[in-house]
């Protein structure tokens, strides 16, 4: 068996050709979604995710406004700006790219960001919210591998989803949507006894570990789908996902490439989550 790619660039793409639409409406409705991003300090893959975002604004006719902070600015003076933008009429997305110095505590930061303006779906209360099934703005990666899975009509109502990962941003709220959605999940991580043993019930196998070619093909089961959330490097500096997979294609039903599989959908959420906030914001006012 082969398994089928699903082309996560193919599908943002058509995504934002819908984002586009809706962003054409709601200029045509006197408002133009804009997303304030700060960046603090000069990591370079920081500076490379902010860059993609400020060009995918562009080309949706979105604004953009980058805040760049020096890596010495104080919390106190980060919370300030943020305070602003919260009351900036004209911004409905706060992002603030991660991570941040360590004198600079992260929790406060995103508790800072106005709920309504919190397109990174982090704020306690849109996490709340999306557990309890309300209206929310849902985090961007996982909120995109549901939109994979949707797009390539796979089904998830009944079936065993696995997720070996736990963090906040990605393996926590990926197994709540997929709990939304009536499938029955289980989380590996690090202390997991036999991962083998668990992974190899699954109908849909998320790797969000962060470590190279961690998934093999003893990992899987026959026609899974697997969703490779991994970007890492090897050992020769390529790019590379969190599944081996060479291995687990032959394997696996579906599953996500590294690069051009989930990574795309992420930006692309984000964007949907700030339009989605720039229409909410005309129903409030």
């Amino acid at each position: 068996m082969t398994a089928q790619i699903i082309n996560g660039k193919e599908i943002a793409a058509k995504k934002r050709l819908e984002i586009a639409e809706e962003v054409v409406n709601l200029k045509n409705r006197g408002v133009t979604p804009g997303l304030a991003v700060i960046l603090v300090g000069n990591n370079h893959a920081s500076r490379t995710y902010v860059t993609n975002k400020e060009k995918a604004c562009k080309e949706l006719g979105m604004n953009s406004l980058l805040i760049e902070m020096p890596e010495e600015v104080s919390e106190e003076e980060l919370l300030a700006k943020i305070a602003e933008l919260n009351e900036t009429q004209d911004i409905h997305g706060i992002l603030v790219q991660l991570p941040l110095p360590k004198h600079i505590d992260e929790k406060k930061v995103i508790e800072s960001i106005s709920p309504l303006k919190d397109v990174d779906g982090f704020h306690p209360i849109n996490i709340g919210r999306m557990m309890t099934g309300q209206n929310a703005f849902l985090p961007c990666t996982p909120y995109g591998i549901m939109v994979l899975l949707e797009e390539t009509g796979i089904s998830i109502p009944g079936k065993h989803v696995v997720v070996v990962g736990r963090s906040n941003i990605v393996g926590k709220p990926v197994g709540q949507l997929f709990l939304n959605q009536d499938a029955t999940v289980t989380y590996c991580h690090s202390k997991t006894k036999d991962l083998p043993l668990h992974t190899n019930q699954a109908d849909i196998l998320v790797a969000a570990v962060g470590i190279p070619n961690f998934i093999k093909a003893e990992h899987v089961k026959n026609g899974a789908v697997v969703i490779d959330v991994g970007i890492n490097r090897n050992e020769a500096g390529k790019l590379c996902g969190d599944v081996a997979f060479e291995e687990v294609a032959e394997k696996a039903g579906f599953i996500t490439p590294v690069p051009k599989g989930v990574g795309p959908m992420t930006i692309t959420m984000l964007m949907y989550n700030t339009v989605k906030s720039a229409a909410e914001s005309l129903v409030r006012n």
